[in-house]
């Protein structure tokens, strides 16, 4: 258990896989515990030999229990009856049909989380009380570990090292942490210029919408549903269209610990329909919503003209990974190369924009190369996996489609540049060199497994040239120097900064970014301020004995 409270909070501890034995078949046929997956992130390649992108795919070993719509504590389906397809995106065949809820949906699951907060025992409980379901939810989350991490390989396609191993543990650890929280929600007290006695109270928002992304649902799952109960709030959560299956999944553990009805209702479903529906719902009291920075802003217009709800926005990235001249080289390129390559480079952290000082830039150029032409590509259910498919084909398309247009703006492929295999949606690592800020794979978030590697001769150009973007979510530095760290930690625009490291997620470290990157922060105590209002209580005082 120790090892697995360590783990929980550091993806980037879990990307390798262990056999469990020699003799499991199809090299994994049977999910292994989370513990038998748990490792620190080492600086070598897999060693276990994958098999290709090409072969026969294993059958996860794990039922669909869930895929209707959940409103007011039932599995219901949607009023039109509609369904859609969510796909293995190993394959691009259906897994299963799910529920396709629209405006009509959204608004039965808003009426059922407004008479949840309105009239039901959630915002009423003892935060006590509330801190004990969240508690047995995180136990149920462990007890059915295996099912929760196949379902989410299944459905998104990271590998079931990663599921297992980190962000299954990083859902209970997240949900442990904000039951923590719950009863210990303080309000103030402040000394007043008379004979008043002014409280400060602290609140739930009411009805909280939110919209969760496909690239890590669980985990956006627990940063967003878990706050927002902690406060006290009622909660309608829109899964991603391509991911739908393990919020569904979960969201049941959570009425099985105890949650009331209607309390949080999840619906699935697009964006157009049923996410513009609960954007501009009358009825939502506060919005938050993780994805591209192009649909964030229609977020926040949708919330504007509607009710002018508070908006919580994660959003977008291009993040700098900055290695300067007394770096170990070695390791700086498996730290990079996990910067970029991790989730197969659907990040909205990762640290896409590799720059490198023109001391090691060769060195690191050809090393990159050699570690990228390592990296094992094939089915996430096989033991020694690192990257498994992109989420579907449009995302596949478009990643493809920034590699042509990297090479055809003159940066040096050294590495990858097509798919893997002719199955499914996997493309190979891919490095370029040679590149220049101005060109689209330096500027835009490709959301996929390509590195560019930038290079750069002095502390004050790469500052400037690292904060010259839109985007302002994360950084890396790697250097042996603590002036260089310091001095670039404080000067890089964004809104996590990792020295030495890359990846680390921890429940109480706030996350969320500068500029166009976001509004607001996710994690720690910060997201507690993203569903509480504070109120003023003045009462006159008389004959007071003291003020």
């Amino acid at each position: 258990m120790a090892a697995r409270r360590a783990a929980s909070s550091i993806l980037s501890r879990c990307l390798l896989a262990r056999s469990a034995s020699a003799s499991s078949p199809a090299g994994n046929s049977a999910l292994l515990g989370a513990g038998a997956l748990l490792h620190r992130f080492s600086t070598a390649p897999a060693a276990a030999a994958a098999a290709p992108a090409t072969d026969e795919p294993i059958q996860p070993p794990v039922e669909i229990k869930y895929t209707q719509l959940l409103i007011n504590g039932n599995f219901v389906d949607a009023a039109s009856g509609k369904t859609f397809p969510t796909l293995d995106p190993r394959t691009g065949e259906v897994i299963a049909r799910v529920a396709e809820g629209d405006s009509e949906d959204i608004s039965r699951a808003v009426a059922a989380a407004r008479r949840a907060f309105d009239e039901g025992p959630w915002p009423r409980m003892t935060a006590y009380e509330r801190c004990r379901v969240l508690l047995r939810f995180a136990d149920l989350i462990e007890r059915h570990a295996e099912e929760i991490a196949a379902l989410e390989t299944w459905d998104n396609g990271k590998t079931l090292a990663q599921s297992a191993g980190a962000e299954v543990p990083m859902l209970a650890r997240c949900m442990r942490y904000y039951a923590g929280w719950a009863d210990k929600i303080h309000g103030l007290v402040v000394p007043a210029d008379g004979a008043h006695h002014v409280q400060v109270l602290h609140e739930p928002v009411g009805v909280a919408g939110q919209i969760i992304p496909w690239n890590f649902p669980l985990l956006m799952f627990a940063w967003k549903v878990g706050p927002a109960l902690a406060c006290g709030n009622a909660v309608v959560l829109k899964t991603a269209e391509q991911t739908p299956l393990s919020a569904l999944y979960v969201a049941s553990l959570l009425h099985e610990a105890g949650l009331p009805d209607g309390v949080l209702n999840v619906v699935s479903g697009f964006g157009p329909t049923a996410g513009a529906a609960l954007c501009s719902h009358m009825g939502v009291d506060k919005l938050a919503f993780t994805g591209s920075t192009g649909t964030g802003q229609i977020v926040l217009e949708l919330a504007a003209r509607s009710n002018l709800k508070p908006v919580t926005l994660e959003l977008g990235g291009k993040s700098p990974f900055i290695v300067m001249d007394d770096a170990d080289v070695d390791q700086a390129v498996e730290l990079a190369h996990h910067a970029v390559f991790f989730n197969q480079g659907q990040c909205c952290c990762a640290g896409s924009r590799t720059f490198v000082h023109e001391r090691v830039y060769d060195e690191f150029v050809e090393k990159s190369k050699a570690r990228a032409q390592k990296r094992v590509v094939g089915d996430p259910f096989r033991n020694g996996v690192e990257q498994g498919p992109q989420i579907d084909e449009e995302q596949f398309k478009k990643i493809l489609r920034y590699v042509r247009s990297g090479v055809d703006s003159g940066a040096t492929l050294v590495a990858g540049g097509d798919r893997a295999g002719n199955r499914g949606f996997y493309i190979q690592p891919t490095v370029f060199a040679d590149a220049k800020d101005e060109m689209k794979i330096a500027k835009e978030e490709i959301f996929g497994p390509v590195q560019t590697i930038l290079k750069f001769s002095g502390v004050e150009e790469v500052i400037r040239r690292a904060n010259a973007t839109q985007y302002g979510l994360a950084a890396g530095v790697f250097t042996r120097s603590l002036d260089a760290a310091n001095t670039l930690s404080r000067a890089l625009r964004a809104g996590t900064v990792w020295v030495n490291c890359y990846d680390v997620f921890d429940a109480g470290i706030p996350f969320g970014g500068y500029k166009m990157s976001g509004v607001g922060r996710e994690k720690g105590i910060y997201a507690l301020r993203n569903y509480l209002q504070t109120k003023a209580v003045v009462t006159p005082i008389r004959d007071a004995a003291w003020l």
